[in-house]
Order: C-alpha cells, then sequence, then structure tokens
C-alpha cells in the first residue's frame, strides 16, 4: 500500500503540536533539518526509512504509527488527555507522560516475551449506586485477593497493582497539583502514573488511589488526579485507597482507650505507611476520633526519615542513593530495569538488541554500563 502522504503530514503535525516543540527543537534533538521537517509536514516529501525511524524514536512511539492508515488509540488518549487537561502540562510534563506510556509499552512487550504477563484472576463488579462504598468492597476484595491478614498492612504497593497487570511508574512532574494519571492503554492495559514530587506516604497512597481508578472506572480511558479534588468518582479512589492501606479491620483491633496524639498519629502513620490525614479520616470512619481531632492533629508531620522508599534500599551508599533516586524520578524502577536486562542478556533469545535497551532505559548507548554497575547486573554480551 503505498504511502499516505496528506496522512503522515497531518500525524506529524499532531504529534508536533501535541508537544509544543517547534520545527528548530524537533531539528535539534533528530538532526533532520527544520525546513526538511516542514517539507514532511506539508506532505509535499515522501520521507526516507531512516526520517521515519528517528521520528518515531523521538516522539517515543511505534514507527508504525507513522506508515499505516489506522489511527492508535493511544495517541487519541494523548489527545484527550491535553484536549480537557492541557494547560496543566507543560511541554516537559508532556514528554514525562509520552516516556511514561513508551516505558508500559515496553514492559507489556517484556512480560509477553518472557511470558511472565500476570494472569491475575483478580475481578470486582460493582454493585449499588454508593461510590465510596464501591471504593471500600473493591479494596476489601483486593486485600482478600492478595491473602492480607487483618493485622497485615501493606508493604510495597507498587508491587501488588503490578502482581495483578498494572504498569506501575512513579516520575517526577513540574504540576505538583496532579498527583497521578490512570490511563488505558490499547496494547498494555492498566497504567498508572504516580508523580515522584510527592513524599513516600503520598506516593503510596497515590498508587492505591489510581489503583481504583483502573479497577473502578473502566469506563474512563485517561483519568488525571488532581491534589484536594472531590468529585464522585476521586472520592470512590480515595475510599479505596484508604481501605486498602488503612483497612478498617486493622483498626478495629487497636485498643479503644488508645490515646490519639501527635506521638501516636505518628506512630501508626509510620505502621501503616500513610500521612496523618488519611489515617485520621479512617479513625473517624469508625469512630475512634472526633471531627476537633482530626482538625487538631491532621497537621502532624511525620519525619521524612521514617518514609522508607520499598524500591530503595537503605543499605545503599549516599551517592548510589541518589543515582538510584534519579532513576526513579524518571520512571525506572528497579522492577523495570531488571527486565529490561534480563531479556537482553537472556543466552537463548536475545529478545532486544544493545540498541533497544538502550532505548528502552531512556539511555545513551554509553551509559548503559554504569545502570547496569548501579543495579549489579554483569553483562553476558558485549554493547
Amino acid at each position: 500500500m503505498p504511502l499516505d502522504l496528506a496522512l503522515l503530514s497531518r500525524k506529524l503535525k499532531a504529534y508536533r503540536e501535541q508537544f509544543e516543540a517547534s520545527f528548530e527543537q524537533v531539528a535539534a534533538a533528530t538532526g533532520i533539518p527544520a525546513d526538511r521537517l516542514a517539507e514532511l509536514e506539508s506532505g509535499g516529501q515522501k520521507p526516507t526509512g531512516d526520517e521515519i525511524l528517528i521520528i518515531a524514536d523521538y516522539y517515543k512511539c511505534d514507527y508504525n504509527y507513522f506508515l499505516s492508515g489506522d489511527e492508535p488509540a493511544v495517541f487519541e488518549q494523548t489527545e484527550e488527555l491535553y484536549r480537557t487537561h492541557g494547560d496543566q502540562f507543560s511541554p516537559e510534563d508532556r514528554w514525562a507522560v509520552q516516556e511514561f506510556l513508551y516505558l508500559c509499552e515496553c514492559e507489556q512487550f517484556l512480560w509477553q516475551a518472557f511470558e511472565r504477563s500476570p494472569s491475575s484472576s483478580f475481578s470486582f463488579r460493582k454493585t449499588g449506586g454508593h461510590y465510596k462504598r464501591q471504593g471500600a468492597d473493591a479494596a476489601e476484595a483486593l486485600r482478600r485477593f492478595k491473602n492480607y491478614q487483618a493485622n497485615q498492612v501493606v508493604s510495597d504497593v507498587f508491587q501488588d497493582l503490578r502482581s495483578i497487570g498494572f504498569h506501575v511508574f512513579r516520575r517526577r512532574l513540574g504540576n505538583s497539583k496532579i498527583s497521578g494519571l490512570c490511563v488505558r492503554h490499547p496494547q498494555a492495559g492498566n497504567c498508572l502514573l504516580i508523580n515522584y514530587d510527592e513524599d513516600m506516604f503520598r506516593q503510596r497512597f497515590t498508587a492505591a488511589h489510581e489503583g481504583g481508578h483502573a479497577i473502578l472506572d473502566d469506563d474512563q480511558s485517561v483519568i488525571v488526579s488532581y491534589e484536594g479534588a472531590h468529585d464522585r468518582r476521586e472520592v470512590r479512589a480515595n475510599a479505596f485507597a484508604s481501605g486498602y492501606l488503612v483497612p478498617r479491620e486493622t483498626l478495629a483491633l487497636l485498643p479503644n482507650d488508645l490515646p490519639w496524639t501527635p506521638e501516636t498519629v505518628t506512630e501508626w502513620g509510620i505502621r501503616f505507611g500513610v500521612n496523618p490525614e488519611p489515617l485520621l479520616f479512617a479513625l473517624k470512619d469508625i469512630g475512634r476520633v472526633s471531627e476537633q481531632q482530626v482538625e487538631e492533629l491532621r497537621r502532624v508531620r511525620i519525619p521524612p526519615n521514617k518514609k522508607n522508599d520499598p524500591e530503595l534500599s537503605n543499605s545503599l551508599s549516599a551517592n548510589t542513593s541518589r543515582r538510584v533516586r534519579e532513576m526513579l524520578e524518571r520512571g525506572l524502577s528497579a522492577p523495570y530495569v531488571n527486565l529490561c536486562f534480563d531479556a537482553y542478556d537472556a543466552d537463548d533469545q536475545r529478545i532486544v538488541s544493545a540498541a533497544r535497551l538502550a532505548e528502552m532505559l531512556l539511555a545513551d548507548p554509553g551509559q548503559v554500563a554504569d545502570i547496569a554497575a548501579l543495579y549489579g547486573r554483569v553483562l553476558r554480551h558485549e554493547l
């Protein structure tokens, strides 16, 4: 089938405008001259194969998108995202979201290549019209599915969500008002982005919150969660996060005469891995604290050094810890990085090439060896 130059030009223009990039910016990043890019976007020139590959790599999308006559749903989703919430996303944050979706696609590809796709049988069917109750019921159902006991708290919510097939990535966003995103990717499925700019306990709650959206808002392709939002869907997702991380059955085991002071709020916030506010709201729901106590204690601050990151070992040196944090800021968690290296090191398959490995790690080829050393990997093949 001949290449439809008019359709290609529309796609090139749509992508460039979605990221608010000029011809000069694209040219500087790709090495394709600005006037050549303008010619391709005008529909008057046929691109070379290399140009298509370079442009697709720049936009972190499948090159077939530009060659086919189909409009992929994932682009339609990001169009919807920026059409509805565009004023909240800077050009830098738009690139962050695009790289996040790219990582989700890569992870899904690797899960399937290794036949590691979580084949979870977890499902939840909403009943009734009470949104908050639906959220609480879904949290209880997932805790049962994960075999949590009444007195057991969640240690790694990120891994819990990955284990039921969700792609979970943390990425620093410039807009601190955005807590997270839930995107229903046409190939990868449920993709959750947590703003790494938040403190660790807030990230845990946001991850559970976005997981609630993925489980309960199956009619939505894209959801953006803003700090302090209170529509019904957000209330339901909050109820899910609270019920999953601070289950009422666990709170019911606490002594009735336990005094709720700044010290006890701090102690139990650390145990549950949540900030005081969700803990106090959960306690209020079961009648353990009053509205006045909530107002008095909600501003208690838990020391940052008590908020351990399950994906950042305390045994790391200061320099290594800093470098791992820099990786996490870009969405590169240890499970994902190790999966990428597993694919490259596989003796019998060689699932990805050296160039593809670097792309999956959002790195230059020369940086891959340093990343391998950072995660204790020994490359079995020469780069």
